[in-house]
Parts: structure tokens; sequence; C-alpha cells
């Protein structure tokens, strides 16, 4: 009786050993996938809109090199990259230069038909393309401009600005030689706005209105 009372135990207790086992197995594996899972998470949210921006203008840029080249396919294949950016941009960014940079999508994607038949000259895709980074460029200015305060924002605002003054400079004209001259006289003030302290503060409302006579200028290159 003794002896049947003991192995009864020990079966109780080799199976509750076993689930113990099994159970610490199943945690300790759930707990090593889990960090797997939240680091490609995080990875794709920080990464992804970080490269948003600069790749849609290269592809411009390709679309335009491809196009002086000859290269037809590499032409389509880059413009179609380069305004699905942009698109993506007016409606993730969108600001008061929203409809204007969906308008220079819009001119962009009707010189698309013209490419096969090589009817469109790399001088008429270059212009379209520097309206359009134009475009952008008013979109991303602004976008910093509304967001807040301009203090620490000093290199993404002088980025911005010569991305600007670029596109002019190709662009050329009176809005040229004026373009230049406000964004020589920003790009001086907004340096200031990543020193801190009371320059910081006491550039910012110069940096301010500054910015809004750059995007009013755009606003009319448009």
């Amino acid at each position: 009786m003794k002896t049947s009372i003991r192995l009864r135990s020990g079966i109780l207790v080799l199976s509750a050993s076993l689930f113990f086992v099994s159970v610490t197995s199943a945690q300790i594996t759930t707990e090593l996938a889990m960090p797997v899972r939240s680091i490609g998470t995080i990875n794709e949210k920080s990464i992804t809109p970080a490269l948003q921006d600069s790749s849609s203008t290269a592809h411009l840029d390709s679309a335009v090199a491809a196009l002086k080249k000859g290269d037809k396919e590499t032409t389509t294949q880059e413009l179609k990259e380069g305004i699905a950016g942009l698109e993506a941009e007016a409606q993730q960014k969108p600001t008061s230069f929203k409809t204007k940079l969906l308008a220079q999508v819009s001119k962009l994607k009707a010189l698309l038909p013209l490419i096969p038949t090589g009817a469109l000259g790399s001088g008429v895709l270059g212009k379209a393309v520097d309206l359009a980074k134009l475009a952008s460029g008013g979109n991303q200015l602004e976008s910093l401009l509304t967001a807040g305060s301009l203090i620490g924002k000093g290199s993404q605002l002088t980025s911005g600005l010569s991305g600007i003054g670029s596109v002019l400079s190709s662009l050329g004209g009176v809005s040229q030689s004026t373009g230049q001259s406000l964004i020589s006289k920003a790009l001086g003030t907004v340096s200031k706005l990543d020193q801190g302290g009371l320059a910081a503060k006491a550039a910012e409302p110069a940096a301010k209105t500054q910015l809004s006579s750059i995007l009013n200028l755009v606003k009319g290159v448009l």
C-alpha cells in the first residue's frame, strides 16, 4: 500500500516538473522572439520618413541626367519614382504649398508619354523638374516654419534655403537675383538659431520674417 502511494506521488511530481519545464520553455521562446519584431517596427518607422524628401529630388535629377544620355527607359522610371515621392510628401507634410506642389507633379506626369517618342528635350524636362523641386523646397521650408520654435533648427533651415537658392539660380530671371539676396540674409540669421541662449532667441523673430518673405517669393515664381 505504501509502495503504491509513493509511486503515485512520484508520478505526480514528475508530471508537475514536466509541465513547469514546458511552460518555462514557452515563455523563454516568446520573450526571445518579441524584441526582434519590436526592433524591426522601430527601424521601419524611424528610417522611412528620413529618406523621403532627398530621394524624391534625387530621382528627378537622375531622370534629367538619363534623358541627356538618351536613356529613355531610365528617364521614365526615375521620373515616376520622383513623382511618387512628391505626391507622398504633399500628403504627409501638407502646407499652403500643397496645391502648387501637386500642380507641378501634374505637369511632370504630362511629360511621361513624350519620353518614349523622343519628343521631350532635356531642357524642357530640366525646367519642369526645377519648378517641382522649388515647390517641394517651399513646402518643406514652410513645414519647418509652422512647426513651432525654430531654435535648434538652423542646420535644417540652412539646407532648405540652399536648395531653394540653387533652383532659383538654375531658373534665372529677376526672381533669381531678388531671391539670392533674401536667402543670403536669411542664412546669416538662421545660423544663429543653433547657438542657443540669448543669441538664438534674438534671431528667431527675424528668421521667421525673412523666411516668410522667401516663401512668398517662391509662390510668385510658381
